[in-house]
């Protein structure tokens, strides 16, 4: 059995979540259910992103605290994942004691072995403001490709990182004035002298083989020490011994990450040493966008291993979410909400189901085309597959007391080799959800729920249910039924990583509690429940519905 910490990007503390995030939360959530129906150990882990000037400022316009936003967004959050059955073992804050004592903890460390180092800097002050002003804050054009309207750390265009005073005509976004350069001190993690191990590491077989070659880039170009500490005022953890300093969010955010697990683990009477020291033989995996590389492939495994901990075992890059082939706009009412969503679908069913038809185990951008959407959920899910059930469940109410066959009671070829195919697919299914290949999963089971469908439209059932010989004398209309019911049953276990709520209910028609064990397989059942209807058709009017809801706020 396979021990694994398994996390997802922290989402930040100061927006709702939409269908853009989702697409990390829900692949990771995929993931992380196939392993524990495979058996294995695996702790999901995650936590609110909480510090930083936007946090501050955000506050500070409503009138609240930064400790009360962080909570208040924290509520919304959690009820948010809990509604697209995201899966975590413990979803946390980084405004924590854990953090806190985590984020001073590593950081000594990296003091005591000589990876941090005080410098004066320039940096863009804003006048108007009397604030020093962080990356996010300072726009301008790229030094490198000469896009326009570029944050201060990183171009969005041609993914070059940078410091604030390279970019071209920079201004500050919270009052439209142009910067001044302030001198101050700040502390920097010695990047520059991680190069060795980080270039070894990155080729480890640790990232995507993209991922690995993006970061070649960054090589050629050669480390830059990072910056890890900002000027009062500012949310977040004062830096030991450093008045009005304070860490940089993106130290504190990925330590989030252990002071999740600590706080899960001290609660669990887990030993939290056991996944985060040198040496450890367990497996830490993260679920990143492509856009956080830099920070999760460099800086987040070079302070790992030189505060005295382990490193990660993978790092799992994917890409962004268009809709309708373009980025997501909130004129056009495609910034959508995760409320919004459930508040029109009712169900995480079909956007869970949509996306897996969609991801792999590359850094591409995936498109969430709402015409498509339709199509696919009212013909994959309604039209194949709980067309199953629906088509051949009333029979065996009807005339065989709820009562199914087992498979080894099959007389038919037909139907013994329907099911067969379905149980032979295991271990390719297994193979493909460990590397990820969600839409390679989805063709092979939508091409097995047309066999069914196929085999219940030759062996007619409706018309073997008229013949009174056929139910009561023959048992060969009771095996057509067992048939595709018993490979209703097998799809939807294989299918529960991605469709929980939909597969709870098939499970509960079968007798079942769940699918949680992929042993699920050979537990054959005798009898099922009165078929109740699973799903509804996606009518464009709830898209429509959901869009407009998003135009409207």
């Amino acid at each position: 059995m396979r021990k694994i910490l398994a996390t997802s990007a922290l989402p930040y503390a100061n927006g709702s979540i939409h269908l853009g995030h989702l697409v990390e939360y829900i692949q990771t959530d995929i993931w992380v259910r196939y392993q524990r129906l495979a058996g294995n150990e695996i702790h999901y882990i995650c936590a609110d992103d909480t510090h930083g000037t936007p946090i501050m400022l955000r506050a500070e316009k409503e009138g609240i605290s930064p400790e009360q936003l962080v909570e208040k967004v924290h509520k919304e959050h959690s009820a948010d994942f809990s509604e697209f059955n995201i899966s975590f073992d413990n979803f946390y804050s980084t405004n924590s004691i854990e953090n806190k004592n985590l984020s001073e903890a590593l950081y000594n460390s990296l003091v005591v072995n000589n990876k941090i180092e005080a410098k004066e800097i320039e940096q863009f002050y804003d006048d108007e403001k009397n604030m020093f002003l962080p990356d996010r804050f300072i726009k301008g054009t790229c030094p490198k490709c000469k896009a326009n309207d570029q944050y201060g750390d990183s171009c969005e265009s041609c993914g070059t990182t940078y410091s604030p005073t390279d970019l071209i005509d920079a201004y500050s976004v919270l009052t439209g004035s142009k910067p001044i350069k302030k001198k101050t001190e700040h502390y920097f993690f010695k990047l520059s002298e991680c190069e060795e191990f980080l270039s070894k590491w990155t080729k480890s077989d640790t990232l995507q083989k993209e991922a690995s070659n993006k970061l070649q880039e960054w090589f050629k170009s050669g480390l830059v020490d990072w910056d890890i500490s900002r000027d009062a005022p500012y949310f977040g953890f004062a830096i030991p011994g450093a008045p009005g300093k304070f860490f940089y969010v993106w130290l504190d955010a990925p330590i989030g990450y252990m002071s999740s697990f600590k706080n899960y683990a001290d609660k669990n009477n887990l030993s939290y040493d056991e996944f985060w020291s040198d040496g450890s033989k367990t497996e830490l995996v993260h679920f990143i966008g492509k856009d956080i590389l830099y920070f999760h492939a460099l800086f987040w495994p070079a302070i790992l291993k030189y505060s005295g901990h382990r490193t990660p075992t993978k790092v799992f890059a994917h890409g962004f979410l268009t809709v309708n082939g373009e980025k997501m706009s909130k004129s056009r009412g495609t910034f959508i909400t995760a409320r919004s969503y459930i508040d029109a679908f009712k169900t995480p069913d079909y956007l869970r189901y949509y996306y897996f038809s969609k991801l792999n185990d590359s850094m591409g951008d995936i498109d969430l085309n709402l015409d498509d959407f339709i199509v696919k959920v009212n013909s994959d899910l309604v039209g194949k597959l709980v067309n199953i059930p629906s088509r051949t469940s009333g029979f065996v109410t009807k005339f065989f007391d709820n009562k199914i066959m087992l498979t080894d009671e099959f007389n038919e070829i037909e139907s013994q080799d329907l099911v067969k195919a379905i149980m032979m697919s295991k271990e390719e299914i297994m193979e493909l959800f460990e590397a990820r290949q969600f839409s390679k999963i989805c063709r092979l089971l939508i091409t097995h729920i047309e066999s069914v469908n196929e085999f219940v439209n030759n062996k007619e059932p409706w018309v073997l249910a008229k013949d009174d010989s056929n139910h009561i004398v023959n048992s060969y209309f009771h095996e057509v039924c067992s048939a595709a019911l018993q490979s209703f049953r097998l799809l939807s276990i294989y299918l529960s990583p991605i469709m929980p709520e939909l597969t709870h209910k098939v499970a509960l028609f079968f007798n079942e509690d769940n699918f949680l064990s992929i042993e699920k397989l050979t537990a054959q059942v005798a009898t099922i429940n009165k078929y109740e209807h699973l799903l509804k058709r996606v009518e464009q009017k709830d898209v429509d519905a959901m869009i407009q809801s998003n135009i409207d706020n």
